[in-house]
């Protein structure tokens, strides 16, 4: 199969939709279909053996190092030249949407995947707050001309069919089980960081508005030690709202999979996540998870079996939730088992062979079908 993929972003940015869409590349690629990426430059003009065509883009306030993709002809032009059979649009937006209309223009079938609640992030930036409605009629108009959108979450899926979207289906994420394991565990680190034995609490992503790290000064009098990773904007003001925690800035690959191991409870404080895929790292690295009561981590974390869920708008909510974990070890350590145990199954190679072998299939013989009708 000859497969398009337009990414909203991609390497070597370093978020949700980037690291999703380079497994899925990935997998193709071990599957032995051809590939072309296009996404916003700047950037490498190759990802392995895959050509990557690099759109014009241009940086928005509060996100400045994410470039956002512009319309470009050479889009349509390269996809043309290509011939695809199949148009695989990673959380359409601007080039995304482009991306679409040129595919229909083409004759080619499309898959769309939702993944980003970026009206729910705008919502958290002054500059952006009033054009909530226009972004979601926006995904909602780009969403409803593909022939099949994919969502990560129930939450999500019920966004998009409460919105009119059709032909809505979910298709969770994958996790790397060889990187994120309990078997990373670093005692030497967990002394380095607690040599009082104190547990280890810990946050793993962006440091932004809307992931509502500052959550985390509920914590500071339960006698744990707080851990922070990643960067941001944010970055500077979280450190004087919490002085007592330690920020280990950007962390990848077996770095990043020895904090997780090394964390007592794991927490995920903003509720604009359409999947929160460190949720499930956390649990896949043998920790107990916290997360808010709303999109995807209420289909990750199953109250008093492998985690446990705050109310966003209730404060002490979290606090209760982190204590509850840390006051009751036993507790603790079954419910990170329980986490380990339901995420063996959810590998990437096996979520991205249901993607093809289901979804993109279904979405072909329906194409062939109206052909053959029409």
């Amino acid at each position: 199969m000859r497969i398009v993929m337009v990414a909203e972003t991609f390497l070597p940015q370093i978020n949700g939709v980037a690291n999703t869409a380079r497994h899925v590349a990935d997998r193709l690629r071990a599957r032995g279909h051809e590939l072309l990426i296009i996404a916003p430059g700047p950037g490498p003009d190759s990802y392995g053996d895959v050509q990557v065509i690099r759109a014009r883009s241009f940086r928005t306030p509060g996100y400045k190092e994410y470039p956002v993709g512009l319309p470009d002809p050479s889009i349509e032009r390269a996809m043309a030249g290509f011939r695809p059979d199949l148009v695989h649009l990673a959380s359409p937006f601007i080039i995304g949407a482009y991306g679409l209309r040129a595919a229909r223009r083409l004759g080619v079938p499309t898959v769309a995947i939702f993944q980003t609640d970026i009206a729910g992030f705008a919502r958290q930036y002054p500059w952006y707050a009033a054009a909530d409605r226009g972004i979601w009629r926006w995904v909602t108009r780009t969403h409803s001309r593909a022939d099949r959108t994919l969502a990560p979450s129930s939450a999500a899926v019920a966004a998009l069919v409460q919105r009119g979207v059709p032909r809505v289906h979910l298709w969770g994420r994958g996790v790397n089980l060889d990187l994120f394991d309990p078997k990373h565990r670093d005692e030497q680190w967990r002394r380095e960081l607690s040599p009082d034995g104190r547990p280890i609490v810990g946050y793993v992503g962006r440091l932004a508005a809307e992931k509502k790290v500052r959550r985390l000064a509920e914590l500071t009098d339960l006698g744990c030690r707080i851990v922070i990773v990643g960067d941001g904007p944010d970055r500077a003001a979280l450190e004087h709202a919490l002085p007592t925690a330690t920020f280990l800035g950007m962390r990848r690959g077996a770095d990043l999979a020895s904090i997780f191991a090394g964390l007592d409870v794991f927490v995920h404080t903003g509720e604009h996540e359409t999947f929160c895929q460190t949720i499930q790292e956390a649990q896949a690295s043998g920790v107990a998870t916290v997360g808010p009561a709303a999109g995807g981590p209420l289909d990750l974390i199953h109250p008093g079996e492998n985690g446990l869920l705050f109310e966003p708008g209730k404060p002490g909510s979290l606090r209760g939730a982190v204590k509850t974990l840390l006051d009751h070890p036993n507790a603790r350590g079954r419910m990170a088992a329980s986490g380990l145990r339901r995420v063996q199954s959810r590998t990437w190679p096996a979520v991205v062979d249901d993607l093809v072998d289901r979804h993109y299939a279904e979405v072909l013989r329906e194409a062939a079908y109206i052909r053959r009708v029409a």
